[in-house]
């Protein structure tokens, strides 16, 4: 029995991934707020991004970080 069992899981599976990638469950996806995409990033992330920009460019030679970025 524990094969069948692992088949019917399989199938199971599959048929999730199969209706869960359907184009009408997108559709309705979309009309729920949850999964609606966001036109423009959150002020606070896009000032998140930025201070990771300084850090990479400011480490890309292989130097120390200076004091103020290490505090940030």
């Amino acid at each position: 029995m524990n094969g069948n069992n692992g088949q019917r899981r399989a199938e199971l599976a599959n048929d999730i991934r199969r209706q869960a990638g359907s184009e009408a469950t997108k559709r309705f996806l979309r009309t729920l707020p949850a999964f609606r995409l966001e036109k423009e990033m959150p002020r606070r992330l896009s000032d998140l991004l930025d201070r990771l920009d300084e850090a990479e460019a400011e480490n890309a030679g292989g130097g120390q970080p200076s004091i103020a970025a290490r505090r940030n």
